[in-house]
């Protein structure tokens, strides 16, 4: 996954200037259909009962952290359309996008339809 160009930012004011960095409370995953770049964007999934879930991660290890449960979305009560991407973002609305990557394969939500990541299956890595 990629790096938001706010949380670079906030990393490297943090870290080389002494510039406070408050780090979240909570970790949210993100649905998008049109992929966000560094800058954010992207088009992220509303309706049909979409709501971003929270993530949890494990210790790093060589430079990555890893997911320690399943994260299932509700089911969908509309089509969501084709999910591309995804974003972890410090706010379940709202709120900043920290990290962001494409799917390995595109997915299409239909109603009655249920996203999961299953653990171990989203990694962040910063090397």
């Amino acid at each position: 996954m990629a790096m938001s160009d706010y949380l670079e930012t906030a990393l490297l004011n943090h870290v080389c200037r002494g510039i406070a960095y408050s780090e979240p409370t909570s970790l949210y995953v993100a649905l998008y259909t049109t992929a966000p770049t560094d800058a954010g964007g992207g088009t992220e999934v509303s309706g049909g009962g979409y709501a971003r879930q929270p993530v949890t991660f494990g210790a790093p290890s060589n430079g990555q952290v890893t997911t320690t449960a399943t994260i299932e979305f509700p089911i969908a009560t509309a089509n969501w359309g084709t999910i591309v991407a995804i974003g972890v973002f410090d706010a379940e609305t709202g709120g900043n996008l920290l990290f962001y990557g494409n799917l390995d394969a595109s997915k299409q939500i239909f109603a009655g339809d249920q996203f999961r990541i299953l653990a171990g299956n989203l990694t962040i890595s910063l090397d």
